[in-house]
């Protein structure tokens, strides 16, 4: 390991599938904008411009919330990890973090701190399958290289 090294993950499947959502919503909305036009049925309203924006506006907010499940990363070098998740970041230098875990069956790997505590990184998920399995096994390089520069013992996650 480099002194330099820097490591930087994002997940693949799940950005192919947001932006194609986001897209196909603002189309969708769009549509929608475009057929908002005369009265409103029986009554005296009768479908304006504003509405027709309200409707695009819409869809552009929907796609604005689906995008942010394309937000999470993970960064780590000899320092530490940083995580972004959909909700809120995290940056912690490896003397706090035990071990990082991808148990079998969990949605997105894990940093097992020395608090007992779990911090899920939502970047390395399942479904990006061998992707995933390689950012983790990349993580857990740096965090063994951390512990033979303090000369503590390995720990197997």
């Amino acid at each position: 390991m480099s002194d330099t090294e820097l490591i930087r993950l994002k997940p693949r499947r799940i950005r192919v599938v947001c932006w194609a959502s986001a897209i196909a919503l603002l189309v969708v909305f769009s549509l929608v904008a475009t057929s908002l036009t005369g009265a409103t049925g029986e009554g005296y309203g009768t479908f304006q411009r504003g509405d027709q924006l309200a409707m695009v506006g819409l869809g552009v907010l929907g796609a604005l919330g689906i995008l942010l499940f394309t937000r999470p990363r993970v960064e780590a070098d000899v320092r530490g990890v940083r995580v972004r998740n959909v909700v809120g970041s995290y940056e912690l230098p490896w003397e706090v973090i035990r071990g990082v875990r991808f148990d079998r069956g969990a949605p997105w790997a894990h940093l097992e701190l020395h608090d007992d505590d779990l911090l899920p990184m939502v970047a390395l998920q399942a479904a990006d399958k061998e992707i995933a399995v390689d950012g983790v096994r990349a993580l857990r390089r740096l965090h063994q290289a951390h512990l033979s520069r303090l000369g503590g013992a390995p720990t197997n996650h």
